[in-house]
């Protein structure tokens, strides 16, 4: 059986783990800032925060920025449900905005959702395509949409305009226009779950890019407070001679990342561009020319003169196809023991969104993305032969359900 998505794991990054289980430093210590220094250097940006996930660093900015009940968050109807979650978290209203035909959010989408109401809005790079961040940016500095905009409290007021914070969830290495994602708007949030391009088993990074006046490694340490109950000091800073004595300066919330995690990491982004980039784009390529040859294929964008993505999934879309047989050519690739996926179902699609009111119907470009999509195994250690028989195994099913 070819699985889906494994994690890349081999002696130097064993060796890198097994060094911090014999340091007397698990938790939150020197290598999670280590990791921190790296990514901060890695992306371009500000500084970085490293978290449990992606979805603890969402919630943080979104608590950070003071987003309440009353406000409204706009987030793609198409995309993994932690980005909608942690709006629901905090009480405010959630906006979806249709998507575009190559995945990502609808610019034209995400200016009609806007109203004087909107505190923030979460781009997702979905599959590691970058969104077309300056025409977001643009958008949310216009002259219009700025003076429709209500601050609340200090930090709205300084910025003076609605919040984006990029889910770039898939997308660390990705780049636009010369740009290294993390440092393409305000706010990114990484992950590095198991099945993602760099991992820590589970964990996340907050990466700060506000502009003048924000302090942004201010913010950093206010949201490191906020990330450890309200403490302080973390763990490291107490273990200084004398320095036990700490405060709790507000109820937060308990979402470190422990140096055993920022571990994986260290040894994962030191050769993450000449390395696991490398191999990643190679089995993307070795997918576009084996399947561009039939006309029942739609390619997903990775690369363009301004856009490389993050190569972190291949979505491929099978042209004419139903949600129904798009299902069965599912069932015939698992049946020749390929594991395949779906990236993502669109969330007005879902229970507990449609508990909410929100209907399919009107994200109708999401749904269509949705319907014929099924997302090829792509990791580090996929060798060509197994590419090929991925492809083999897409091109009967296909050839079974549609003919």
């Amino acid at each position: 059986m070819i699985p889906f998505s494994p994690p890349r794991m081999d002696q130097r990054i064993v060796d890198e783990v097994v060094d911090t289980l014999f340091s007397g430093w698990i938790t939150t210590g020197p290598k999670t800032k280590k990791f921190e220094k790296l990514l901060t250097a890695y992306g371009g940006h500000q500084s970085t925060l490293c978290l449990s996930s992606a979805t603890a660093g969402l919630e943080l900015v979104l608590h950070w920025y003071g987003v309440g009940p009353g406000d409204e968050v706009i987030v793609p109807a198409y995309t993994y449900n932690a980005t909608a979650n942690v709006v629901v978290h905090c009480g405010a209203t959630l906006v979806f905005a249709d998507a575009s035909d190559d995945f990502n959010i609808s610019i034209k989408a995400i200016e009609k959702a806007i109203t004087s109401k909107t505190k923030v809005i979460i781009p997702v790079d979905i599959g590691g395509w970058p969104c077309d961040y300056d025409a977001i940016n643009a958008l949310v500095r216009r002259d219009d949409i700025r003076s429709e905009f209500k601050a609340a409290n200090k930090e709205q007021e300084q910025l003076g305009r609605i919040l984006i914070m990029s889910d770039a969830a898939h997308s660390i290495g990705g780049r636009y226009k010369g740009r290294t994602v993390g440092s393409l708007t305000d706010i990114t949030v990484y992950s590095f779950h198991a099945v993602k391009n760099l991992t820590t088993a589970e964990g996340g990074a907050i990466c700060f890019n506000l502009p003048p006046p924000f302090d942004n490694l201010q913010i950093y340490q206010r949201l490191n407070i906020k990330s450890l109950h309200g403490q302080t000091k973390d763990a490291l800073a107490k273990n200084q001679i004398g320095n036990w004595r700490y405060d709790i300066v507000e109820p937060g919330y308990k979402c470190n990342m422990t140096d055993i995690q920022a571990s994986m990491g260290l040894i994962e982004i030191q050769r993450y561009d000449e390395d696991m980039l490398v191999r990643r784009k190679h089995i993307l390529d070795r997918y576009k020319a084996a399947l561009s040859k039939y006309k029942w294929v739609q390619i997903p964008l990775y690369e363009s003169p301004d856009r490389q993505s993050s190569y972190h999934l291949f979505l491929l879309r099978i042209a004419g196809a139903s949600e129904s047989q798009r299902d069965s050519i599912i069932q015939e690739i698992f049946r020749q023991e390929v594991a395949v996926n779906v990236h993502f179902v669109p969330l007005p699609l879902m229970t507990f969104y449609k508990g909410l009111g929100y209907r399919m119907e009107d994200y109708p470009v999401a749904y269509d993305n949705y319907s014929r999509e099924i997302t090829l195994p792509v990791y580090y250690d996929l060798t060509d032969d197994m590419v090929d028989e991925v492809v083999r195994a897409v091109v009967k099913a296909v050839g079974k359900v549609i003919g």
